[in-house]
């Protein structure tokens, strides 16, 4: 099956842990859209992934800061 654009199929597989997970934006309403990631760090997965990563990898990145940056006080 060919998919349009950058949609992913409705069930994917994380490309930083493995796991599978079911992607919602090709239905608009992805759990991620409720994550907020600040532009450094979007920047910095669209850099190292090609595709949607899952919810857990996310809140876990979310959480930690980029290597090279200092955590805010």
């Amino acid at each position: 099956m060919s998919l349009p654009g950058s949609c992913l199929p409705e069930n994917a597989r994380c490309p930083r842990c493995g796991g599978d997970f079911h992607c919602g934006a090709s239905e608009g309403l992805c759990d991620c859209f409720e994550l907020r990631l600040d532009e450094p760090l979007r920047q910095e997965l669209a850099r190292r992934y090609s595709g949607c990563l899952c919810m857990a990898c996310l809140r876990e990145l979310a959480q930690e800061p980029l290597e090279g940056t200092s955590a805010p006080p």
